[in-house]
């Protein structure tokens, strides 16, 4: 008898969280291609995959999550987005390492494990706190690229299985991070489970997540793409991390992604007291539980779409010539929720090597180095990166100098002066 053939992509009928199925859809952006899904030259001319990207609100516990889940193989399997490229976020893990470290006492002797670790940027800088360090991540370009570079990473995705064997080799963890990648996750309950195998009896479960209250009220839309399945606030976290023997006592909010929100989880019965933080943010979310929040959202971006196509179309009129900064995944669900397209952008440039001499997913825009700004001399710069806007400004000040203009697309299109 034949196995059963794996669907790349299929349609799911109950929440993440909950397991309710009394689920209503908020928003869509149609079919749109793998954001990360770079293009190689030689493979133009191939079919790309395309998926609906469709935002479904569950109505029991609140959750907001994609109805379609991509075969996570095709995904992750290999992979070219790579945290150590950006300044921001290494200057962000080295401070998130020391807090962590700090605040929970670690010592030379404790293990941090970190779930979907990419490039080691964040273990690095526990490893320099003198920690052990173990990365788990599926894409195994990375992961052995992070091996070789002294951050031991296992090349497998994070089940049960990987987390027996991962304690059987090292031991139970003393803190066990994940970075964006829980979001990532459609058996969330079976992440958690593999978190539970892992970690100690005083062990800590620290995740971050770009937070949707951030998403929603500036307008981030771009966030959604089809890597991130979830997309979270602390409402749905307590009853479902509960229900599993485990109990959230703090939440932080950080800056990254346009937002985050830090999640600390322990035990059930663990010594750490419940934050005064989780009162207070659990009382500021109260318009996430509601759908008519999700409706207004989309109006919005549907205005954002047209202001941005009327700018750009009138630097065209004036002989202008319009390209792109950063090429991150979220520059995929902007180019295709805002209807940008390769007629609009000549290219697209990026910090990161792996990126260069690629194309974006769908449009095949062509993507540069940063050095094409000055060699080449556009006149317009849209910031598709937004969250870097000022490092790139501030390292880029030359080409304002030159007469280039700066757009930023979000909250609402402007031009930066």
């Amino acid at each position: 008898m034949k196995a059963k053939r794996k669907r790349t992509v299929r349609a799911r009928g109950t929440c993440r969280l909950c397991g309710s199925t009394d689920l209503v859809e908020v928003f869509s952006f149609g079919k749109t291609p793998m954001a990360n899904a770079y293009v190689a030259k030689k493979h133009l001319k191939k079919t790309e995959l395309h998926a609906p990207l469709t935002v479904n609100f569950c109505k029991k516990c609140k959750l907001v999550q994609l109805r379609d889940v991509v075969d996570p193989e095709v995904l992750f399997s290999n992979y070219l987005y790579v945290s150590g490229t950006s300044p921001v976020f290494v200057a962000h893990f080295a401070d998130y390492a020391k807090s962590v470290a700090k605040r929970f006492g670690l010592t030379k002797k404790s293990l941090v494990i970190d779930v979907g670790s990419n490039d080691g940027v964040l273990l690095s800088h526990f490893k320099k706190l003198g920690m052990r360090i173990m990365g788990i991540d599926p894409a195994k370009n990375i992961a052995a690229e992070a091996t070789k570079n002294g951050l031991p990473t296992l090349a497998r995705f994070f089940t049960l299985e990987t987390a027996r064997v991962v304690a059987t080799k090292y031991g139970k963890a003393s803190v066990i991070t994940a970075n964006n990648v829980f979001a990532h996750t459609d058996n969330v309950k079976g992440f958690v489970e593999a978190v539970k195998e892992l970690l100690l009896p005083d062990g800590v479960f620290v995740f971050e997540v770009q937070y949707l209250k951030d998403l929603i009220e500036k307008n981030l839309f771009d966030m959604v793409y089809h890597e991130h399945l979830c997309y979270y606030h602390l409402t749905p976290h307590i009853p479902f991390f509960k229900r599993l023997g485990l109990r959230v006592f703090d939440v932080e909010q950080v800056p990254t992604h346009g937002g985050s929100i830090r999640v600390y989880v322990g035990w059930d019965k663990d010594p750490h007291a419940t934050s005064k933080n989780i009162e207070r943010v659990l009382k500021a979310e109260f318009t996430l539980n509601k759908t008519p929040t999700y409706h207004a959202f989309a109006k919005r971006i549907s205005d954002a779409g047209k202001t941005l196509r009327a700018m750009l179309a009138d630097f065209q009129r004036q002989g202008k010539r319009v390209v792109g900064y950063g090429a991150p995944a979220k520059a995929t669900t902007l180019c295709y929720a805002l209807g940008i397209d390769g007629d609009m952008l000549e290219y697209i440039v990026d910090d990161s090597p792996l990126k260069q001499g690629r194309y974006m997913p769908g449009t095949h825009i062509p993507i540069k180095a940063s050095s094409a700004l000055y060699s080449d001399k556009p006149d317009i710069c849209l910031l598709l990166a937004w969250n870097f806007a000022d490092s790139i400004v501030k390292n880029h000040q030359q080409f304002i100098k030159n007469g280039g203009v700066y757009i930023l697309p979000v909250p609402t299109p402007r031009i930066l002066s």
